[in-house]
């Protein structure tokens, strides 16, 4: 497993480093917020461990740009901000999981686990099928959507939509961030125009064994029949 842990505290980071490095597993560390993005981008890492408190640039700053430009890494978020209402703008953020410090190690390598298998692109990585191969999978070398080794007849903004409901199916990915993903950089564009995509994109799914359903305040979310 490869990790990217972004840490400014450096006794902290130096400790993880050790820790998780003797589990076996590939760790890159960066202590500033100004360089996160990038070394997110070039490492792809198969979970990414965010602190929030960073110097020149905020994590939530970085996980925020990071998934507009389409990162669907698991992000892992850990900070001294125990909040509710912390936890809860981390995880509208793109956050999958939050773990307060001070932490027990063995609980972040239980959640680390955890957010590995739960991702499809990190099973594609090893080689095995990804989850809802049976039903619809996403091909990156192809950068298209296949049904029973047919491909999709998809508009690239239907599928600007679909890719991150499918990397992580079961989970809602909220309408603000596919509008982004959709129509990216558009000013002129109607923040209704996403449910129009959906709408569309409903109907072609119809027959593939993937339901696009609304989740009303949350956003959407992609359902694959087992």
């Amino acid at each position: 497993m490869k990790l990217l842990l972004v840490e400014d505290d450096a006794a902290l980071a130096r400790s993880l480093l050790r820790s998780l490095t003797r589990l076996g597993w590939q760790v890159e560390v960066c202590d500033h917020g100004n360089a996160a993005l990038a070394l997110w981008r070039s490492t792809q890492p198969d979970v990414l461990l965010l602190d929030l408190s960073l110097p020149g640039q905020d994590g939530l700053n970085i996980l925020a740009q990071g998934r507009r430009a389409g990162l669907a890494t698991p992000v892992l978020i850990l900070t001294a901000r125990g909040t509710v209402g912390d936890r809860v703008l981390g995880l509208n953020t793109g956050a999958d999981d939050y773990l307060a410090k001070p932490f027990d190690l063995d609980e972040l390598e239980a959640r680390i686990r955890a957010l590995h298998r739960r991702n499809p692109e990190n099973t594609e990585k090893s080689g095995s099928p990804t989850r809802g191969t049976s039903v619809i999978s996403y091909d990156k070398d192809s950068n298209a959507i296949y049904h029973q080794g047919q491909v999709l007849e998809l508009t690239p903004r239907e599928l600007a939509f679909l890719k991150p409901l499918l990397l992580r199916p079961g989970h809602a990915v909220s309408k603000e961030r596919l509008f982004e993903l959709v129509f990216p950089g558009s000013v002129e564009v109607q923040f209704e125009a996403v449910e129009v995509v959906a709408y569309r994109l409903r109907k072609k799914l119809v027959g593939t064994g993937a339901v696009l359903m609304t989740l009303r305040g949350l956003g959407y979310l992609l359902k694959l029949k087992e």
